[in-house]
C-alpha cells in the first residue's frame, strides 16, 4: 500500500549562506578574501538583513555553512568565531536559523570542509529539508561546489576575486545578495 501525499509532511527549503563575503564583508588581499579577525572589523553590508528578511518572509530556513579553517591553524579561536556569529545575529540582527561551522584545513580530510557537502547534507537531515529545492549563496569555488554536489541551485556573489574555477560554475552570478534573493523569489 502506498503513502497517500495528501498526509506526507512537506519538505521545507533553505538558502544556504556562506559568511565571509555574503553576510559580512571579508578582506581581500592579493586577489583572495579573508574573514574578520574580531568584533572590530566585523561589517555587514547595506541590504543584507533586508535581503534575509526577505528569503525568511518567503518560508525560507537561512542556514550559514562556513568553512573556518584558521582554528585548525591556530590562527582563530572557536570562542571568537562564535562571538562573531553571535553578533551577526543580535547586534546586526541577522535571521539566521543555524550556523554550521568547519573548522578543519584540507589537509584534515573531513566531509565537512566545503566543497564537500557535508555541511549542507546535515542539515538537510536535521531540518527535513528537499536539497533539490535549495539555494547555495557563496562567493567562492568552494561554495559554488557544495551546493552543486548536494543538488542546490547555486548562486556566486561576484567580487572579481582572482581564484578560478575549479569546478562547473554557478547557475547564476550576481553582485549583491539583494539582487540574489531577488533571483530566488522569481522562480
Amino acid at each position: 500500500m502506498g503513502i497517500n501525499p495528501v498526509n506526507r509532511p512537506a519538505k521545507r527549503r533553505a538558502v544556504f549562506l556562506d559568511r565571509d563575503g555574503v553576510l559580512n564583508r571579508a578582506f581581500v588581499r592579493d586577489g583572495k578574501p579573508y574573514p574578520p579577525q574580531n568584533l572590530q572589523q566585523l561589517q555587514v553590508p547595506a541590504g543584507v538583513r533586508e535581503a534575509l528578511e526577505r528569503l525568511k518572509a518567503a518560508g525560507f530556513q537561512l542556514i550559514v555553512v562556513t568553512n573556518q579553517p584558521d582554528v585548525a591553524r591556530g590562527n582563530q579561536s572557536r570562542e571568537r568565531v562564535e562571538e562573531l556569529h553571535q553578533a551577526l545575529r543580535q547586534q546586526f540582527g541577522l535571521p539566521i536559523d543555524d550556523f554550521r561551522v568547519c573548522y578543519h584545513d584540507d589537509g584534515d580530510g573531513c566531509e565537512c570542509r566545503k566543497p564537500k557537502p557535508g555541511m549542507l547534507m546535515a542539515a538537510a537531515v536535521e531540518y527535513g529539508l528537499d536539497l533539490g529545492s535549495c539555494f547555495m549563496i557563496g562567493d567562492r569555488w568552494r561554495d559554488v561546489e557544495a551546493g552543486r554536489r548536494a543538488g542546490c541551485s547555486t548562486i556566486l556573489l561576484d567580487h572579481g576575486y582572482t581564484e578560478s574555477f575549479k569546478s562547473e560554475g554557478p547557475d547564476v552570478r550576481v553582485k549583491s545578495l539583494g539582487e540574489a534573493a531577488e533571483w530566488i523569489l522569481s522562480r
